[in-house]
């Protein structure tokens, strides 16, 4: 890529300048300053998402502990649903 000067930035900006026109300059270098701005507390709301999300999962193993004991009266339920896989063959 070559070396652009001051006299070559002059040039860019006047053509850009030219092609958008001066009044909307100003509104395109504002929007860009906003958008840039959302996307920077989106991706930091992302690295905080990422923060909650461990620590979440941290509390997981905690919360799942207390449901090991519900897993015995679980099992009753399990035990019919091969029973009605069985009906289901047998109808066919």
């Amino acid at each position: 890529m070559p070396n652009l000067g001051g006299a070559e930035w002059l040039i860019l900006i006047a053509i850009i300048a030219l092609l958008f026109g001066a009044k909307r300059l100003p509104d395109a270098a504002r929007g860009l300053g906003r958008s840039m701005r959302i996307f920077k507390a989106e991706t930091k709301g992302l690295v905080g998402g990422e923060v909650t999300v461990s620590t979440t999962e941290q509390e997981a193993p905690a919360i799942s502990a207390a449901p090991a004991a519900a897993p015995s009266s679980a099992e009753p339920e399990t035990q019919p649903e091969p029973v009605a896989e069985t009906k289901g063959p047998s109808a066919s």
